[in-house]
């Protein structure tokens, strides 16, 4: 069963985000989805509490900080989204649990330099369990300042770009009603779920983009 996991130590990045989108791309898949939430803002349950009853269905996964992060039975994808701060005991289980790990990263100098420290712990643990781990650019306005400096950033890393996500309300609008972009008529969305298609391929075995095709 893939297990895909959502991390960065810096609140605000996009983590929920991801999150949900992921889960909502293999409901519409057909696959019995849980996401679980070990956030203390708990965003992707209330999220959950969002969703219509209409819309493809995606589970709770109920997850606690003292117990070890186990899957519900019957459970054929699980995403869950993690608290900033994941280190130590906590990060080693989430990365032997894990499948495939996201991070998500917004053009900030602040979340650049917050990430570095988190991608060098995982990228220690990895040496081990060697769980796939990509980037995935947030809020991106190509020809900025801070896209610039973004990209210049994890070119640097030995972590891949999966993709760079425009900033678009479409995400905030959508997310108000529980729903995402897999929810609506592609044609409302079509440059987004474009977007997207680098990811999904990815989590789904591809490698990830070469930096020319990924920006």
């Amino acid at each position: 069963m893939p297990v895909i996991v959502v991390a960065n130590p810096k609140g605000g990045v996009g983590k929920s985000t991801l999150a949900t989108h992921v889960a909502a791309y293999f409901a519409h898949q057909g696959h019995q989805v849980m996401l679980g939430d070990v956030d203390r803002q708990q965003s992707s349950r209330t999220w959950l509490s969002l969703r219509p009853s209409q819309a493809v269905p995606i589970l709770g996964w109920e997850v606690r900080q003292q117990t070890r992060l186990t899957p519900p039975k019957g459970t054929t994808h699980a995403v869950l989204d993690t608290p900033a701060g994941l280190h130590g005991k906590r990060l080693d289980h989430v990365m032997q649990l894990a499948d495939r790990i996201l991070v998500p990263l917004q053009p900030s100098i602040f979340d650049i330099y917050a990430t570095r420290a988190f991608l060098d712990e995982v990228l220690a643990h990895r040496k081990s369990s060697r769980v796939p781990v990509g980037l995935v650019g947030m809020r991106v306005r190509e020809g900025t300042i801070a896209a610039d400096q973004l990209k210049a950033f994890v070119a640097t890393l030995e972590v891949p770009v999966v993709a760079y996500l425009r900033d678009t309300q479409h995400y905030i609008q959508l997310a108000a009603h529980g729903l995402t972009l897999w929810d609506v008529a592609p044609s409302r969305v079509e440059k987004d779920l474009a977007q997207w298609r680098p990811i999904v391929d990815w989590l789904q075995g591809a490698p990830a983009p070469s930096p020319a095709s990924s920006t």
